[in-house]
């Protein structure tokens, strides 16, 4: 006969003393008659002994021998017969009762009867089911019938001490990353964990299949990072690294007790995994558990020798690495040895780079070093453009076009850790560097010959004509200023921004007739002290603050003129109140605030590594949100060269300045010699360093000036918050960055999103006094040709601008021109049905800040009964087109 359980006999037990209409001082059991447990057990206060029964000898002294209050359990494989009527007298109901497996589960579940597809389960289930019977009991089956369902998610609710709502592939694989819950279960006998794995598989899907076989192989803790490996491995992949997956995958089988995965089972466990780190990260706290699984998959990874696979994988730290490495491998075979870069091998670094930026957990300031990479390699295929003609034509190539690509330099300058990234990010450099440097050398030499020629400026506005030329209109129209002197900002400083300041919404950007950006010239040598009084006395001065307090109170009497000692406020406070009530009063009409942010970060900071915004330079944030109502115009006195490290030349000199130098010995390699009237030192006359790599002074993180058009090319943003109709000869400006910085390279190479400047002749006079400016701020340049929009094709897009439905849901009131509305489409399209803001305003010629204007009224024309046709990332930079819905919504190509 079948050695009952101790379990169920105690079950039995506990269903007979609970019954108030049986008090039988025995009960007997028909089971072997052996019992390894206790002899006396208390159940429910009341002690009962329990006896094995060879002979009716035996039974009958167990009954003479019972103490006062104990109960007796009799195990006897003897009949009814056999024992006799005197006894059975004494037994629970007269008759020895058998302990029926399903009989104890009903009474655990109060039920009266058992679903037959819960017993076809087999006798583990109902053995389970008293084995392993919670304190609390079990919990009461919903109606008279224990079901399959409700009987086994109540066993593997309590074996893996989850609730009854997380038995499912979420549940599941949390449960696997407790070490005690999984330890437990891995003691249980095989035959119940095979059964409670079939079950698993029903409610959790495949992935219960691999999470209990690595449970069974003593690996369920590694669920985890188990699933982020097999993800890596799965599925089946050709090509040069087949071979080694196979082995890996062969490797990996003992970590699931030797069982082969199959590719579903993989995948689901794969998918899971990563849903589940997706998830933790996001929790408060999680992030550390989750670099814990990640880290303990690398490890198992290299124990099975499969690091070199892990390049395949978008979450594990190795992944990223290896994809920055195939990122800078490409980037390395790109970089021209002479001449511009060939496109189809940009084209396979654009690929490594989508690569690297699917990765999920890798170090968004490597990635950015490789975007900016990939940018520079674009700029590198562009055509280069004849040498510059007139000072005008160079300054503005470097607010278009190399200020872009100083912004991207500075980033790989300051490069990676890793030695291979490093290598192919210095081939790169160098190679930029190469084309910058002649791009320095015919700035500086055409910024020597008008200095020296005293050439009018025409067009050009330089530092001291600032406040006449571009404040002063503005006042005259009755708009109020903010006059924001940002000390140090290059133009690429100014990029980043600019950025920062319009990405939300509030600031646009306006250029005079809607036309490409422009700057100023900063007066010579570029120092605070020569270009900043400068800039505020109107005139060629040198001075400190006093001076230009002096010159700006004289020239604006109504104004102020506020130094960074006068912005701050007291505590509590992040602007001083005088300065928010300046701001703020109707009669004061400018007011101008200095703010040394980046020129102080040139001695104790970082300025090639900061990325300058309003929240690094919070007081810009600040006066900006008191501005309210004033046209806000940014310009720096001075721009700077970031100090090149073992590149750097020192070269002696007989000041201690950092850029410039007395003319007293001739110009050497790198130098130039600079004469005239804006030179405000030296007598005129003083010798400028226009290579970026050569200073004079002590070493700092940064320097300026020189005569390299980073220190002379002064950056000018001009931003509103209102209607732009107050501003007849402003207007909304364009995508302010090159085609090669927002757009990747398709085939053949790139042309300049800017039209080269027109080489205007330059005037000229013997005379060393700069003549009177004719020309407004207005007048200084031709306005641009009407931007080029897209052509619409007779095809898709004209069919759904001719349809019936599109045209009914124009909006009368603000309509979106078809023209603008067919290139926006056309540039999605011609995307893959994908485009970020910028290309999609440069392309279809709408202004930066209208574009999301824009796509929010061609959402809302292509959307219909609700579905988007049109849809924004979160990153609130790329536009998708749903093409298939669209399609489907204007019933497209079915005539």
């Amino acid at each position: 006969m079948t050695v009952v359980q101790p379990a169920a006999i105690r079950r039995k037990v506990e269903a007979w003393l609970t019954d108030d209409r049986d008090r039988a001082p025995a009960i007997a059991l028909r089971a072997a008659p052996t019992w390894a447990g206790e002899p006396v057990l208390t159940v429910g206060g009341t002690a009962v002994r329990v006896v094995p029964c060879l002979t009716p000898l035996a039974a009958r002294a167990a009954l003479h021998d019972r103490a006062d209050g104990e109960r007796i359990v009799l195990l006897t494989e003897l009949s009814d017969d056999e024992l006799g009527e005197g006894l059975l007298a004494h037994l629970s109901e007269q008759h020895v009762r058998k302990v029926d497996m399903w009989d104890v589960a009903t009474q655990m579940f109060k039920v009266f009867e058992v679903d037959p597809t819960l017993v076809a389960e087999g006798r583990w289930v109902a053995e389970a089911l008293i084995d392993y019977k919670p304190v609390a009991e079990w919990p009461p089956s919903p109606g008279a019938v224990l079901t399959r369902d409700h009987a086994l998610r109540s066993l593997a609710t309590e074996l893996l001490g989850l609730g009854r709502d997380e038995i499912d592939s979420a549940g599941l694989l949390q449960w696997s990353t407790d070490a005690a819950r999984v330890l437990r279960l891995e003691k249980l006998p095989g035959k119940l964990l095979d059964g409670l794995a079939g079950y698993l598989v029903e409610t959790a899907g495949l992935v219960a299949v691999p999470i209990m076989a690595a449970t069974r192989g003593g690996h369920g803790v590694d669920a985890v990072p188990l699933g982020l490996l097999v993800g890596v491995l799965w599925p089946d992949r050709t090509g040069p690294r087949a071979t080694a997956i196979a082995v890996a995958r062969t490797r990996l089988e003992p970590w699931f007790g030797g069982t082969r995965l199959s590719a579903a089972h993989a995948l689901a466990l794969g998918s899971a995994a990563e849903i589940w780190v997706d998830r933790v990260i996001g929790l408060e706290g999680g992030a550390g558990e989750a670099n814990r699984m990640l880290a303990r998959a690398e490890s198992i990874a290299k124990e099975i020798d499969a690091l070199g696979l892990l390049g395949a994988s978008s979450l594990l730290p190795t992944g990223f690495l290896q994809r920055m490495r195939d990122v800078a491998a490409a980037v390395r075979l790109a970089v021209p040895v002479a001449g511009t870069a060939d496109p189809a091998l940009i084209a396979s670094a654009q690929d490594a780079l989508a690569r690297l930026g699917e990765h999920r957990s890798g170090d968004p300031d490597r990635l950015k070093i490789m975007q900016m990479a990939v940018r520079l390699l674009r700029w590198l295929a562009t055509p280069e453009q004849p040498k510059p003609v007139t000072l005008y034509a160079a300054l503005h190539r470097q607010v278009r076009y190399d200020g872009w690509v100083d912004r991207a330099r500075l980033d790989i300058f300051a490069g990676d850790t890793d030695p291979q990234v490093a290598e192919a990010l210095h081939l790169l450099h160098r190679a930029v560097d190469a084309r910058r440097s002649r791009h320095d050398q015919q700035f500086a030499e055409l910024l020597a010959a008008d200095t020296q020629a005293e050439a009018a400026p025409g067009e050009l506005i330089r530092v001291e004509d600032v406040l006449d030329r571009v404040v002063q209109p503005i006042l005259d129209r009755g708009r109020r200023v903010l006059l924001l002197v940002m000390d140090g900002m290059s133009v690429a400083a100014a990029t980043e921004l600019a950025e920062s300041l319009t990405r939300v919404g509030i600031w646009s950007e306006v250029t005079p007739h809607g036309g490409p950006r422009t700057g100023a010239l900063a007066a010579l040598p570029t120092i605070t002290e020569v270009s900043r009084c400068s800039l505020l006395s109107g005139r060629i001065a040198v001075g400190q603050q006093e001076a230009e307090r002096s010159a700006f109170g004289a020239r604006f009497p109504g104004g102020q003129l506020l130094h960074k000692s006068r912005l701050r406020g007291h505590a509590g406070a992040a602007i001083a109140p005088d300065v928010t009530a300046a701001l703020a009063d109707p009669g004061v009409p400018l007011v101008a605030a200095v703010v040394n942010t980046i020129d102080d970060a040139l001695d104790r900071s970082e300025p090639g590594i900061t990325v300058w915004s309003s929240e690094t330079i919070p007081s810009v944030k600040d006066l900006l949100v008191l501005a309210d109502g004033r046209t806000v115009v940014i310009v720096s006195d001075h721009g700077h060269v970031v100090d090149r490290g073992p590149e750097a030349t020192h070269r002696p000199s007989s000041s201690d300045e950092n850029r410039w130098r007395p003319a007293d010995t001739p110009a050497g390699d790198g130098e130039i010699l600079v004469r005239g009237s804006r030179v405000a030192k030296g007598d005129g006359t003083v010798m400028l360093a226009w290579r970026e790599q050569l200073r004079y002074g002590p070493r700092k993180a940064g320097y300026h000036g020189g005569a390299a058009p980073a220190e002379v090319v002064i950056p000018l943003i001009v931003l509103t918050d209102s209607d732009d109709a107050g501003h007849p000869d402003w207007q909304p400006a364009p995508v302010a960055s090159p085609s090669w910085w927002r757009e990747s390279l398709a085939t053949g190479p790139l042309t300049p999103s800017h039209p080269v400047p027109p080489q205007a002749g330059r005037q000229t006079t013997s005379k060393r006094t700069v003549p009177a400016q004719a020309e407004s701020l207005f007048d200084m340049a031709t306005p641009p040709a009407e931007p080029t929009v897209v052509p619409v094709q007779p095809d898709l897009i004209s069919e759904l601008l001719a349809s019936p439905l599109y045209r009914q849901r124009r909006d009368p009131r603000a309509p979106l021109a078809d023209e603008r509305a067919g290139a926006l489409l056309r540039t999605l399209i011609d995307g893959g049905d994908r485009a970020t803001m910028d290309t999609l305003a440069a392309r279809a010629g709408v202004p930066a800040g209208r574009i999301h204007g824009a796509i929010t009224a061609l959402r809302k024309q292509l959307q219909v009964e609700g579905y988007p046709v049109l849809s924004i990332d979160p990153d609130n930079v790329t536009v998708k087109l749903d093409r298939v819905l669209l399609i489907e919504q204007f019933q497209l190509g079915t005539a």
